[in-house]
């Protein structure tokens, strides 16, 4: 099989890294990539609570901090953070497009 799932850190998750056009697999490939990327997707809602909890945490720390440049680190760590959310959202739908593409 020519797609791999490579660990990505900032997102806390495997994603599918292609080889080739997703039409170029042939069904029973297709079914496979699906069948490991439905395993990994069960995971994002919890990989998204654990940094929805991050951003909890500094925002309690920046309610509190009185230094400018601290105040901007965390700002700055909060926005990654709400980023990387944010891109675990789309990989969640991912699935839901391509079985449409499989069924369809």
């Amino acid at each position: 099989m020519t797609c791999r799932f490579i660990f990505d850190e900032r997102l806390g998750i495997p994603v599918p890294e292609f080889d080739k056009e997703w039409e170029e697999y042939s069904l029973r490939e297709r079914e496979s990539i699906l069948f490991q990327w439905e395993q990994i997707r069960g995971t994002i809602p919890d990989r998204i609570k654990q940094l929805e909890g991050q951003i909890i945490a500094k925002q309690n720390k920046l309610n509190v901090e009185d230094d400018f440049l601290a105040s901007c680190a965390l700002n700055s760590q909060i926005a990654e953070l709400a980023s990387a959310i944010n891109d675990l959202h789309l990989w969640f739908r991912t699935n839901q497009e391509v079985e449409s593409k499989i069924h369809g």
